[in-house]
Formats: structure tokens, C-alpha cells, sequence
């Protein structure tokens, strides 16, 4: 079985969590990238410039955490984004309407998960007035928090309809995007935790399932890699395949090797 190619794209971010969790669940982790030089870091990842990326080459697009999108893209001025950066969004966005013109697989993540909503003309709140149940310090673990899934949803066919999972952001979808349709909500403020376009392959999460699993799995949430999996299979893949690699990532992550 051939592991669906992802397309992630970053500017000069530690995407190895990402990486390592796209591997883990049978597909192959491809970092898109502006620089003209980078180094490949692991067997599982490699960077490719953006100026040689053709959509037709990949199986899906995974677009991961970072700061936060400039709000001219949704019509606001800024009164609370911070660590914008303009390049990184031209460069997801750009990804973005490439994936969903060819109607290929998307999955979005904390940030990515807001790309997408201000891609089909959906805003944000800038900054939470409950930030303090869902930000965290750089030097500081993510929060948790428990959240509702909707009945009968993807997200609940995967963990039920409450679960706890981990946070760490301080923004958050407030006008949906058209066609957008929110699969989960934080129990505590409402907050949108998930949601799924209604005829696209298109998918985010406002969490990082990536820090929930293999060396990262926690205790206190479920285990992220169910996510990783469900966006392998969309994209044609067979993570069932890769199950005992899973637990071998795990184990050298854990041994150091």
C-alpha cells in the first residue's frame, strides 16, 4: 500500500511533531517551505520550495499550528493578533485554495483549523475573554479542557461525544465560514473546537492532536493519532497497515533513539 503524500506548509517552524505523527499514521510527511535551503532532518521528512510544489503530487494537505492570521484578511484591523506573519499566510492560503479547487483532503490544525475558516469568509476573535482555559506560555504544558462533540459527527464516531483534549491558543472561530459546519465545542465557553465543510474533504481541529500521541500521548486527553489516521484514510490510504510501526515510533521516541 502506497502512503498518501502530505503537503505541510511552514516557514521556519519545528514542524518534527507534525512530521512524526503524519508518518506514524501511513502517510508521508512532505514540509513545503519559501526557503531555497533546507535540510532534511529525518527519513520521514523532507523539504521541498515552494516554487517547485505541484498540488498533483499530493494525496492531501495538513496545515499545522503557528501565530496568528492578519485580520486584514477577514476584514478587521488588529486589535489583538500577535507573531503575524505575512509570508506564512500567503503561503497556506495559497496551498489552501490549490487543495480545495482540485477537491483534495484538508486537515487543519489549531492554526490551520482558522485558516480555513477565514479562507471561506468566516473571522475570529482576536483574543479571548476565556483565553486564560485555553492559552498557554511558551515555557508552560498545554491546557486541557473537556469538549462536546456533535452526535453522529466524524469527531464523535472517533472518541464519543465528550472527550478532553489539549489547548493552546488564544483566538478562536467566530462567524463560521460559509458551508463550514462545527463538529465540537469547548464545554466551558462554547468555544469552536471543530468543524468540517459540508461537500469538501475538508477538516480542522482548534487542538494539536500531534502533541496527544506517540512519545506525547497523555493521560489526561485522548490519544491523538485516531485524527492522524482518519485523515490517512480519507486521503486513500491504510493506517491499519502502519499500526505496528505506530508502536515502534513510540518506543525509540521514548528509548531516545
Amino acid at each position: 500500500m502506497r502512503r498518501p503524500r502530505i503537503a505541510i506548509p511552514e516557514i521556519d517552524q519545528n514542524v518534527k511533531n507534525y512530521t512524526s505523527a503524519v508518518f506514524a499514521a501511513g502517510m508521508e510527511p512532505i514540509v513545503i517551505s519559501v526557503q531555497t535551503e533546507q535540510v532534511q532532518q529525518k527519513y520521514q521528512q523532507e523539504y521541498l520550495d515552494y516554487s517547485e510544489f505541484r498540488v498533483e503530487a499530493y494525496d492531501g494537505l495538513l496545515i499545522p499550528g503557528g501565530g496568528d492570521i492578519n485580520p486584514a484578511r477577514y476584514g478587521q484591523k488588529n486589535h489583538g493578533s500577535i507573531m503575524v506573519m505575512d509570508a506564512l499566510d500567503e503561503l497556506q492560503f495559497a496551498m489552501l485554495d490549490d487543495f480545495v479547487k482540485n477537491g483534495k483532503p484538508v486537515l487543519g490544525i489549531c492554526r490551520g483549523h482558522q485558516v480555513i475558516n477565514v479562507y471561506f469568509g468566516g473571522t475570529m476573535t482576536q483574543h479571548l475573554a476565556t483565553a486564560f482555559r485555553h492559552y498557554r506560555e511558551p515555557d508552560e504544558p498545554d491546557k486541557v479542557h473537556r469538549c462536546i462533540a456533535r452526535e453522529g459527527s466524524w469527531l464523535a464516531n472517533l472518541y464519543g461525544t465528550g472527550f478532553a483534549h489539549n489547548s493552546a491558543h488564544h483566538q478562536a472561530v467566530d462567524r463560521l465560514g460559509e458551508n463550514l459546519v462545527t463538529d465540537s465545542h469547548c464545554l466551558e465557553d462554547g468555544i469552536v473546537e471543530a468543524l468540517h465543510h459540508s461537500a469538501l474533504p475538508i477538516y480542522g481541529v482548534q487542538w494539536h492532536p500531534e502533541r496527544m500521541c506517540l512519545a506525547l500521548e497523555r493521560d489526561d486527553t485522548v490519544n491523538g493519532l485516531p485524527i492522524l489516521q482518519f485523515f490517512c484514510r480519507i486521503c486513500g490510504g491504510d493506517p491499519e497497515a502502519y499500526a505496528a510501526l505506530a508502536k515502534s515510533e513510540i518506543m525509540n521516541d521514548r528509548m531516545g533513539l
